[in-house]
C-alpha cells in the first residue's frame, strides 16, 4: 500500500490499547551469581558444552539487572506504555523451596516502581523456563510436586508486588518446557523422554492452576491472571483423510494438552488415545481438571510461524522444518507418524515463514474458543542479521514490514470482533536467544555485545509512533 492510501486509510487501534515490548530473565539479565541467586536449568544447559552455540551463557546477557533504568528511560522515550518482564525464579526463592531472599524480590520491586514512575504499565510473567535446578534435581517438571513450588513462589511474588502491578501471567510457553526440554532435549534441562514430557505437561498445566489460585489468594481483585501459550496454527499439506488426521494430532500436542485442561477442564479423548502407547495419563489425579480450569482473566499467545503437516509418507521428497518437526529427537510424543514441511514464502533469520495470515487465524479461534476472553499478543516478532551502518545505524526495514504485516492482521481480527487489547513486540532488545546463543536477533533495540550499548533500531522508532499515535506509520516513512 502506498503511503498516500495509507494515510486515507490509517490502521487505527482502540484507544485502550497497550503498546508494548517483551524479554525474559534469564535472556537479559545477567548478574547470575549477585544477590543470593543460584542456578537455573539454563545455567547448567547454557554451561554445558556444545548445547548453546558458541558456548554462550546467560551470565552477562544485556546486564538488565544493573542497567533496568537506562532500559525503562529507553521504552519511555520509544513511547510504549506497557512492558512484559519474567521473575528470575531463583533469584527470588534459591532453591524453589522455602523464604524469599529479599534483595532478589528487591529489584523486581525497583523495576515495577521505575516502570510506574515513567507511565508504563508492567506484566509480570512468573515462569519463562528457568527452573531453579534443585527442583530439576529433584525431577523438575515430571514431578508433581513442582506444581506446588511454583505455587508457592506465585504466592511470594503476588504479596510483593500485587499491589502495584495488575497484569499477571503464571507460565509462559509451556509447550516449549515440557517437549522442547523434556522430549527434544535442545532446551533446558535436556532430557529426551517423551513419557516424561507428558507428565511434564500436566504438571506445568497445574502450575496454572494451583498459581493462579495462589495469586488471587493475595493479591486485589482488579488484577487480571492470565497463561501465555505458543498454540500452533496446524495446516495440511493436502485435505486427504491421512493430512487431516496429522493436523489432529499435532493439534492435540500442541494446543489441546494445554488450552483443553485449562479453558475446558478435560484433555482431548483423542489425545489420550493417540499417546497411550507412552502413558496411561494415571498421573491425573481427582481433582487435578478442576484446578486446572480456573477462570482466567485474560489468554496470551505467542505467535512467529505456521505449521505445516501431512501424514509422513505424503512426500518424503519435500524439505523437512527445522528445529520443531525434525532432528534425532523429537518434541512430538507418539506422532512419528507425522511430517513436518517448511511453509512458503519469505522468511526470517530463524527460517520461520512469514504468515501474518497465521496470527489472525490463532486470534480467531480463540475468540471462538473462549468467547468473551480478552487476548493479548504476548509475543511476535522476527530476527534478522542487522548490523550498524558506517554512521551507527540500524535500518531493519525487514522487521518494520514484518511488525506492519502483524498488526494488520491483529486489527483485522479486532474489526472481525476479537477482543484483543494489547500487543507485545519480542523483544526489546538483542539478547540470549536459547540455544542459539547471542546469533539471532530479535530486538527492536540493538545491542553492541561488546560494549551493551543500546541504540534503537529503525523498527524501534517505527513502533513507538505506532505507539504514541495508535495507529500504524507508513512503511516508506520508517
Amino acid at each position: 500500500m502506498s503511503e498516500s492510501a495509507q494515510s486515507a486509510n490509517p490502521v487505527t487501534f482502540p484507544q485502550a490499547f497497550l503498546w508494548g515490548a517483551a524479554t525474559s530473565a534469564y535472556q537479559i539479565e545477567g548478574a547470575v551469581r549477585e544477590d543470593g541467586r543460584t542456578p537455573s536449568i539454563w545455567d547448567t544447559f547454557s554451561h554445558t558444552p556444545g548445547k548453546t552455540a558458541g558456548g554462550d551463557t546467560g551470565d552477562i546477557a544485556v546486564d538488565h539487572y544493573h542497567r533496568y533504568r537506562d532500559d525503562v528511560a529507553l521504552m519511555a522515550d520509544l513511547g510504549l506504555n506497557s512492558y512484559r518482564f519474567s521473575v528470575s525464579w531463583s533469584r527470588v526463592q534459591p532453591t524453589g523451596r522455602g523464604p524469599a531472599v529479599q534483595v532478589g524480590l528487591d529489584f523486581y520491586r525497583r523495576l515495577v516502581d521505575e516502570l510506574l514512575a515513567k507511565g508504563i504499565k508492567p506484566a509480570v510473567t512468573l515462569y519463562h523456563w528457568d527452573l531453579p535446578q534443585e527442583l530439576e534435581d529433584a525431577g523438575g517438571w515430571p514431578e508433581r510436586d513442582t506444581a506446588y513450588r511454583f505455587a508457592e513462589y506465585a504466592q511470594i511474588v503476588g504479596e510483593a508486588l500485587g499491589d502495584r502491578v495488575e497484569q499477571w501471567i503464571t507460565l509462559n510457553e509451556p509447550w516449549c518446557s515440557a517437549f522442547l526440554g523434556y522430549a527434544a532435549g535442545v532446551h533446558a534441562p535436556g532430557r529426551t523422554d517423551p513419557a516424561a514430557s507428558l507428565r511434564a505437561a500436566h504438571h506445568l498445566n497445574l502450575a496454572h492452576g494451583l498459581g493462579a489460585k495462589a495469586l488471587r489468594s493475595v493479591m486485589p481483585t482488579r488484577n487480571s491472571v492470565a497463561i501465555s501459550l505458543n498454540s500452533s496454527v496446524v495446516r495440511p499439506l493436502s485435505q486427504t483423510p491421512d493430512d487431516l488426521a496429522a493436523v489432529r494430532r499435532i493439534d492435540d500436542l500442541a494446543n489441546g494438552v494445554f488450552h483443553g485442561p485449562i479453558l475446558h477442564g478435560a484433555y482431548p479423548e483423542t489425545l489420550l488415545a493417540a499417546t497411550s502407547s507412552l502413558t496411561d495419563w494415571s498421573y491425573v489425579l481427582d481433582g487435578d481438571l478442576r484446578t486446572i480450569n480456573q477462570p482466567l482473566d485474560a489468554l496470551g499467545l505467542n505467535y512467529y510461524t505456521p505449521t505445516l503437516v501431512s501424514a509422513a509418507d505424503a512426500d518424503p521428497t519435500a524439505p523437512q522444518a527445522d528445529g520443531h518437526g525434525a532432528g534425532e529427537h523429537s518434541p512430538w510424543p507418539a506422532a512419528d507418524d507425522v511430517a513436518f514441511h517448511q511453509t512458503p514464502g519469505e522468511r526470517t533469520e530463524m527460517g520461520w515463514t512469514i504468515d501474518p495470515t497465521g496470527l489472525h487465524d490463532l486470534i480467531m479461534r480463540y475468540t471462538k474458543e473462549a468467547p468473551g476472553l480478552p487476548l493479548y499478543i504476548t509475543e511476535n516478532g522476527a530476527a534478522y542479521d542487522d548490523k550498524p551502518d558506517s554512521d551507527g545505524r540500524v535500518h531493519d526495514p525487514e522487521r518494520i514490514a514484518y511488525l506492519h504485516g502483524h498488526l494488520r492482521a491483529v486489527r483485522r481480527a479486532i474489526t472481525e470482533g476479537a477482543d484483543v487489547r494489547g500487543y507485545y513486540l519480542w523483544s526489546l532488545m538483542d539478547n540470549f536467544e536459547w540455544a542459539y546463543g547471542y546469533e539471532k536477533r530479535f530486538g527492536a533495540v540493538y545491542v553492541d555485545y561488546a560494549t551493551l550499548a543500546r541504540t534503537p533500531k529503525s523498527s524501534a522508532l517505527w513502533y513507538g509512533r505506532a505507539a504514541r499515535t495508535g495507529s500504524l506509520p507508513a512503511l516508506e516513512t520508517a
